[in-house]
């Protein structure tokens, strides 16, 4: 039933595909009890998204507000137009290592502007249906990226969390780490004493099993606790988001947030590293190419894997049937969502794993629950922002670093390592290590490259030919002599058809018909097409007929457009494979006379 499910979500036009999963919402019916159990969800959601969106800003290199636009704008039109029923929008720690480099190299403008085509190309592979895809991307591909983004990411909090005096922080990370091995005797006190603290703080209070969220009570807590000690103990000072940020209003400059909402403005009018507009040039746009193709191919697999966790934590559709997101309505809708989101301060977003989780938990019940998160993060930007900035930075770091550990998931990595083939170990370990010394751009290219040369590898292994000879278990009597059947076995591709017809090179003398048996050939490309071809006129002029037998339909497809058809003495193309074995018997020639006179 699920696998019905999904091919009719399919089938959806294009022109259905936006705001699918919150009309099919609506279409089962959205009561009063619905929409309070949206708010609810929307606003627990909400609390936990508006620390985690400053941090994640700060993370990347821009003002915390731009986090918040983010979670604003894109949760919100994410959430209208999407296509998974529970999944929140927002800023994620495994852009991080994508968007830090940009915003420090381009400044916010030029983060904006890789943000706004990564969006183009997360909307157009929603548009061409490519959302199926993603999910071939290997298993180990997506744990070595996120288990060393998230080893960054914990690297970049220890100079917030110690409180250390790092005049620039490095672009790469091993230069990174003796900067911060340098500055180890700046750490204070102070700064730890709040960031341990809060990180005991949000490791222990789930376990209380209350449904306040640990990120409200820890931070709330810290920033509390930092004000007080500063009033209460002499000499006691911590960096706070209005010590750290500022911005201008009215003439005047102010520390923290401001207190607006996401306005309107062309991101390439947006600063650039040194301060002035960015401009919008085509050599701008070509050096930001690469880097907002990792953010697509990122953020694609990031919304696609947390939809089905969504899914899967239950929750149902029409007719009482699992609530199963569609990809491609996904994906158009994250695109859009990075489309919008620039042209109001924010920048890239995909779906968010624990927020999507901890909106299932609240009890949501459509995307209006995550389009009510972003209100809720709106709702507090513009009354709560002075209490915002508040907030210590090593506390916000204590956040992180238990984000990072999350997301690591040490134990499953060590698991891959002990139990996976060799090759799966190396795609990871390579993937690891590409994301921790250089980029995601890198890790994602060479990832993508790994697993498409370990696929082929894969299938090459699976397609074979091998000969039956006369006998065969399905036939009876057994074939006349000059007769052999070859049963080839996988698909006919780029990767595997050299090596399965290579088998077929040496035929026995005698033979005057070959069987080829492909019924366990479920596919065929064009090099398929062209070895399998060769294989028949190396035949042909060896005087040996050719007979395809039991063609499948997506091969008979691909024979059809090459115009094959059966030619005499060369070659019979047959949809069953008992018609083929008929056909052999038939143009076998007859048994030689041995010359002897019959018996009386």
């Amino acid at each position: 039933m699920p696998h019905r499910h999904q091919a009719a979500l399919a089938e959806q036009p294009l022109r259905e595909l936006p705001a699918l999963a919150l009309r099919r919402a609506l279409r089962t019916g959205y009561a009063g009890a619905d929409l309070r159990a949206d708010l609810l969800a929307g606003v627990v959601v909400g609390i936990v998204a508006l620390p985690l969106s400053m941090a994640l800003a700060i993370a990347s290199g821009v003002s915390p507000q731009h986090g918040l636009y983010t979670a604003i704008v894109a949760g919100g039109v994410t959430a209208l137009l999407g296509g998974s029923r529970c999944q929140v929008s927002g800023p994620t720690a495994a852009f991080v290592v994508v968007l830090a480099p940009i915003s420090a190299e381009f400044g916010v403008g030029g983060l904006m502007l890789a943000s706004l085509l990564a969006g183009l190309l997360l909307a157009a592979m929603g548009a061409l249906r490519l959302g199926a895809l993603i999910r071939f991307v290997p298993h180990p591909v997506t744990t070595g990226f996120t288990a060393g983004i998230a080893l960054v990411i914990a690297t970049l909090q220890v100079k917030d969390l110690l409180g250390l005096d790092v005049a620039e922080m490095p672009g790469h990370y091993v230069e990174r780490v003796q900067a911060l091995a340098a500055a180890l005797p700046s750490a204070q006190a102070d700064e730890l004493a709040v960031g341990a603290a809060t990180l005991a703080l949000l490791l222990a209070w789930p376990r209380l099993g209350t449904r306040v969220p640990a990120p409200l009570v820890a931070l709330a807590l810290a920033a509390l606790g930092a004000w007080l000690a500063a009033r209460l103990v002499p000499g006691f000072e911590v960096d706070t988001i209005a010590s750290r940020f500022h911005y201008a209003s009215q003439g005047a400059t102010w520390g923290g947030i401001p207190r607006t909402p996401p306005l309107f403005a062309w991101p390439w009018t947006q600063p650039g590293p040194d301060g002035r507009p960015i401009g919008l040039s085509l050599e701008l746009l070509r050096d930001l190419v690469p880097s907002a193709f990792a953010i697509a191919m990122l953020g694609a697999i990031e919304s696609l894997l947390s939809a089905v966790v969504a899914d899967g934590m239950g929750g149902t559709g029409d007719h009482g049937a699992p609530a199963r997101h569609d990809p491609d309505a996904e994906l158009l809708a994250q695109g859009l969502g990075n489309v919008a989101a620039p042209f109001f301060g924010g920048f890239a977003a995909t779906g968010a794993l624990a927020r999507t989780a901890t909106n299932v938990r609240a009890g949501a019940r459509s995307p209006m629950a995550a389009f009510f998160h972003a209100g809720f993060v709106l709702f507090a930007v513009l009354s709560l922002a002075p209490l915002l900035g508040l907030l210590p930075m090593s506390a916000l770091a204590a956040l992180l670093l238990l984000v990072a550990w999350n997301m690591s998931e040490l134990k499953h990595f060590a698991h891959v390592l002990r139990v996976a083939p060799r090759s799966d170990v190396a795609v990871l370990l390579v993937c690891f290590v590409l994301t921790v010394l250089f980029d995601m751009v890198v890790a994602v290219s060479v990832g993508i490259v790994l697993a498409a040369l370990l696929f082929m590898r894969r299938m090459a292994e699976l397609s074979s030919v091998t000969l039956v000879g006369r006998a065969h278990e399905e036939i009876s009597p057994p074939l006349p002599p000059g007769v052999v059947v070859y049963d080839i076995g996988g698909p006919l591709f780029f990767g595997a058809a050299q090596k399965a017809m290579s088998s077929l090179e040496a035929v026995g003398a005698g033979v005057r018909t070959v069987v080829l048996d492909v019924r366990d050939v479920p596919a065929m490309d064009a090099t398929g097409l062209v070895n399998l071809e060769s294989t028949i006129d190396r035949l042909a002029r060896a005087g040996i007929a050719v007979i395809l037998g039991g063609v499948a339909a997506q091969p008979a497809e691909v024979l059809a457009r090459a115009g094959w058809k059966s030619e005499e003495g060369r070659l019979v193309i047959c949809d069953r494979f008992d018609d083929a074995i008929a056909l052999a018997r038939l143009l076998a020639p007859p048994p030689a006379r041995s010359g002897k006179p019959a018996a009386p």
